[in-house]
């Protein structure tokens, strides 16, 4: 009971799961505690680094609105920040809140989820900042990321409600299709392991089939 008081999104998908045939976790907890940099819970921004970013936007409502940012150095990814805004909020001023902080890592672009038609695009446009609805869909985008963290390759954030996130996500195979979709279990919530992966995705190599 008390930990679907204090986390019940958590709860939900740790003590709630239906164990079924078709489902199995995409990530393992060791490999993404092999992953985080401890204690690090952002980095600032350097003028030695190129940044990529990826948003997770909401109306507001229902679910949060979140920000991930990253960069590539050698051979190792690194996620340098994290924003998560949870209902209810305003999503224009959630906006402009994501764009000054983009502009802090000097950057002009943030690739995002496809969702709510113009209103995101417009809302980033009117704070300087140029949206582009991601090209992937979000299995993909977890696709791309598994490889990432299963050979350490990426650096993550000391962050409790990622490393939750990143380990519920779960992968469903298509019967008949083969092909893997990958979600949050329900009752619960993926936006800011859907944030960091698309900001850390852009330097994965792989190159899956999803639905």
């Amino acid at each position: 009971g008390e930990a679907y008081n204090t986390d019940p999104e958590w709860a939900t998908a740790e003590y709630g799961a239906e164990f079924r045939a078709d489902l199995e976790g995409l990530l393992r907890l060791e490999a993404v505690q092999a992953c985080i940099d401890s204690g690090i819970r952002e980095r600032p921004p350097s003028p030695s680094h190129e940044y990529t970013a990826f948003c997770d936007p909401s109306g507001g409502s229902a679910d949060p609105m979140t920000l991930g940012i990253a960069h590539k150095d050698g051979t190792t990814v690194i996620l340098d920040a994290l924003r998560e805004v949870r209902p209810p909020f305003n999503p224009e001023a959630t906006t402009l809140e994501f764009a000054d902080v983009l502009r802090r890592y000097r950057i002009a672009k943030v690739n995002g989820d496809r969702y709510g038609g113009e209103w995101v695009t417009d809302a980033f446009r009117k704070a300087g900042i140029y949206y582009a609805p991601s090209e992937k869909v979000k299995s993909q985008l977890y696709l791309d990321l598994l490889p990432l963290v299963n050979a350490t390759a990426c650096v993550l954030l000391d962050d409790d409600r990622l490393v939750r996130q990143l380990i519920s996500l779960e992968r469903r195979t298509g019967r008949g299709t083969g092909r893997d979709t990958i979600d949050h279990p329900p009752g619960a919530h993926d936006d800011l392991a859907n944030a960091a992966a698309g900001a850390l995705a852009p330097w994965s190599k792989t190159r899956r089939a999803i639905a």
